[in-house]
């Protein structure tokens, strides 16, 4: 990738499972935080499409392209078959936003262990910018976010009390 491609690129991580009087507060505070990026230059968001905050996350870019139609939603898949034994409901939101993403890249054609990881290592490698929402430092969130802190992308994290606050190599998480 070049390197000022990845000077405008931001990508996702987070928590799958979000409760449920948390979401309209993270997906608003989401929104404000990408508008802030989107003035500074960020233009490319990738999306692990992963349920929970990764989709949550493509449908507010989604949002965004219709009052900013320059920005692009990259969904950077683990491989094919991610949704195997999700519910129905959830399947068809992801397919949605498939359908409506300006790209979409599987980095394997079969799920096999490692590749979630391979996924997030992947996002992070090709932005400078990752916007997370994490609330404990175990699992692939926590990981993901150690491994951008490694690569010295700057961190933008929601955190539990849905207060924003963004620190650069924010390596304590």
């Amino acid at each position: 990738m070049q390197k000022n491609m990845r000077a405008q690129t931001c990508c996702f991580t987070g928590h799958r499972d979000i409760a449920q009087d948390e979401k309209q507060e993270i997906k608003r505070q989401l929104e404000r935080i990408l508008r802030s990026l989107i003035g500074k230059g960020i233009r490319y968001f990738g999306s692990g499409g992963a349920r929970g905050f990764d989709l949550m996350a493509a449908d507010v870019v989604l949002q965004l392209k219709k009052e900013f139609p320059h920005i692009r939603l990259i969904m950077v898949l683990p491989c094919r078959d991610q949704t195997r034994g999700w519910k129905g409901e959830d399947i068809r939101h992801y397919e949605r936003i498939l359908t409506q993403a300006d790209k979409v890249v599987y980095l394997q054609e079969k799920y096999s262990p490692g590749c979630m990881q391979k996924r997030n290592r992947h996002l992070v490698n090709h932005s400078s910018v990752c916007v997370a929402y994490c609330t404990r430092n175990t699992g692939g969130t926590a990981y993901t976010l150690r491994y951008a802190c490694k690569k010295g992308v700057r961190i933008v994290l929601l955190n539990r009390d849905n207060q924003i606050f963004s620190k650069d190599y924010a390596c304590d998480i």
